[in-house]
């Protein structure tokens, strides 16, 4: 009789579960439409998921009669199974309700500066530091308390410290999605929950995306752009994967694993990557678009900065993307820093060749600094502040010439002057010397020997200023070379005053102008005034002409003057010391004598200025 006993209270079970069932059953009553059980109150909740449980052991049951009774017992199992699927119908409902009704994108605003974070236990963008989970649906009569499952390593990812999580939905909430989803997967109907789960939260990632500034953009669309647009983007693009990876993307996994604990092996991470997978690739993809773009010297810094964005962040995306099914995506992230990497090393060997084959052959007015050097230099000193970066990605010596080459298109670089030297250092330099090289010859375009020599000078002094501005330049290049290139500049300067003034100096020599014999005072008066003539005539040629040359840097211009001072001046007033007496003592003086030691102290004021002279040399007293 007991079994009988048991048949008949399985039966009643079944039938008042069904009855439950079908009060709920959208596609026959109004009411089921347009209600939401778990918006109703708890109680009903219960009942329902109740109900369901009972279903699930009928139908259990009936598969157990079918193997002794095969007709009624399909009969009842076919029964049984109708009844499940307007369950898991509604469940799939109530699943996707559940969902939109507790998801709200992030405050993207307050992720990008965490400081600024709201620190309320039950803030939706409270950043987390430990594991905890909150939940205040604990009471003992509550049928749909989550079960925490005890297991070592579901949680290890939270102990990076720059992971931080944000509750994305309230504790209750995740109580009735964990409840339903474990009644749909052990229904059968994973691949539904997974779907509506996927759905659901993919929309929202999507919006924080939005809010982040991260577009959906092709690889193509990407590679499209303007460099100028594209830097900004990479800005943009390198603080929002920061909040994707550490915030975004870590909570979302963190919520997998409350809904869909103890629930089957994996079905959590299932879960995760039909959400995150998408965006994941979406984000990753801009990285990639740059990392394979055509290389050109503006790109290095931008892509350097990607790739340290990138590194930082490594850690974080195989923490986050640790199980299998999200190996493409730890494996995409190491490519493309890789191909950053790579990037990087051929833009600067790009970068070594093009100054040397810079093609302008226009001379700079005034042999001032060079736009070439301003860029270079400038450029080796941004280098040098992403030295942390390059020592490490920059592993071979450039690819130089040597004396014994004999190629002339090619600067000489022996590395055995250079021991010690990293490969980066060894680049750096590289980029000096065929710098100076194509310097060179661009200095051969000046017609004025003089004029050629004083470019170098600036320029190379230039080099050295720049040099010794940056701490870390002028570490890796050193004081050996640092010396060689002072050395450099101020023999531009010794061949500039050679070119200059060994001709003007040569009037001011006393050789040619003695004679002998007779009663004659032993100065020849006309090879005197004629002595005379070309000195003024050759110094006010020089002080036309280098007033409208420039030596930018200060010291360097009033170093030169002084220079060329102290052997002028001297002279000058040596000269006229010895020989005013004889072009006094003739006529019209003044045509000879036109300038005082005082006018020519003053005139060499005027070098260098980088303008006409206003007037002509102020005459000397009379």
């Amino acid at each position: 009789m007991e079994p009988r006993e048991n048949s008949n209270k399985d039966c009643s079970g079944y039938e008042s579960a069904e009855k439950i069932i079908l009060r709920w059953d959208s596609t026959a009553s109004e009411e089921a439409r347009e209600r939401m059980i778990f918006e109703t109150d708890r109680q009903e909740a219960d009942l329902y998921l109740q109900a369901v449980d009972e279903i699930q052991r009928s139908l259990s049951n009936a598969s157990i009669s079918t193997s002794s009774n095969s007709n009624n017992g399909a009969d009842d199992q076919s029964k049984v199974n109708t009844t499940i699927q307007i369950a898991m119908a509604r469940l799939e409902d109530e699943f996707r309700n559940i969902l939109i009704t507790h998801t709200s994108a992030f405050e993207t605003d307050s992720l990008l500066d965490p400081s600024s974070a709201s620190t309320s236990i039950h803030s939706l963008h409270e950043l987390e530091d430990d594991d905890s989970l909150s939940s205040d649906n604990n009471s003992s009569n509550n049928l749909l308390q989550l079960q925490h499952c005890e297991s070592s390593d579901s949680s290890s990812y939270r102990s990076t410290s720059s992971i931080r999580e944000v509750d994305l939905m309230p504790a209750e909430a995740i109580c009735d999605l964990h409840a339903v989803a474990t009644r749909m997967i052990s229904s059968g109907y994973l691949r539904e929950c997974i779907q509506v789960y996927g759905s659901v939260r993919k929309s929202t990632i999507d919006s924080s995306f939005r809010k982040l500034g991260i577009e959906k953009l092709s690889i193509g669309d990407v590679q499209r752009l303007e460099w100028e647009a594209l830097e900004s983007k990479i800005r943009r693009w390198i603080r929002a994967a920061k909040v994707c990876v550490r915030i975004l993307f870590a909570s979302e996994k963190r919520l997998c694993e409350q809904i869909f604990e103890c629930v089957g092996t994996d079905i959590d991470d299932a879960c995760f990557m039909e959400t995150v997978k998408g965006p994941a690739i979406q984000l990753f993809n801009f990285a990639e678009a740059i990392s394979i773009s055509r290389r050109s010297p503006e790109k290095l810094f931008k892509i350097l900065d990607l790739h340290d964005a990138l590194m930082d962040l490594l850690p974080d995306i195989e923490v986050v993307f640790n199980s299998k099914s999200s190996d493409s995506i730890r494996v995409q992230a190491a490519e493309i820093l890789s191909r950053l990497a790579e990037a990087a090393r051929g833009i600067l060997s790009e970068f070594e060749s093009a100054v040397l084959r810079e093609p302008s052959r226009v001379p700079v007015p005034g042999g001032t600094i060079h736009p070439l050097t301003r860029y270079v230099m400038n450029y080796i000193s941004l280098i040098s502040d992403y030295k942390q970066t390059l020592v490490e990605l920059i592993m071979s010596k450039p690819s130089t010439g040597s004396r014994y080459s004999g190629d002339p298109t090619t600067p000489d670089m022996e590395f055995a002057e250079l021991e010690g030297k990293t490969p980066l250092a060894l680049h750096l330099i590289w980029i000096i010397v065929v710098l100076q090289f194509n310097l060179d010859g661009k200095s051969k375009h000046y017609r004025d020997a003089s004029l050629a020599h004083l470019f170098m000078m600036n320029n190379v002094h230039y080099i050295v200023q720049k040099v010794k501005g940056s701490p870390e330049l002028r570490e890796m290049i050193g004081d050996d070379y640092l010396r060689k290139l002072t050395g450099k500049f101020r023999q531009a300067a010794t061949s500039y005053q050679r070119a200059t003034w060994v001709s003007v100096l040569y009037c001011l020599r006393d050789e040619g102008l003695h004679v002998s014999g007779g009663f004659s005072s032993g100065v020849s008066k006309s090879a005197l005034r004629e002595r005379f003539k070309t000195f003024n005539a050759m110094f006010e040629e020089v002080h036309r002409t280098q007033a409208t040359w420039l030596i930018p840097d200060a010291q360097l211009r009033e170093e030169l003057r002084i220079s060329i001072s102290e052997k002028l001046i001297p002279a000058y007033r040596s000269f006229l010391g010895r020989f005013r007496s004889h072009i006094e003592s003739g006529k019209h003086p003044e045509n000879y004598i036109k300038y005082s030691v005082e006018d020519l102290e003053t005139a060499v004021l005027d070098f260098f200025e980088g303008y006409p002279v206003s007037q002509h040399l102020r005459r000397r007293s009379q």
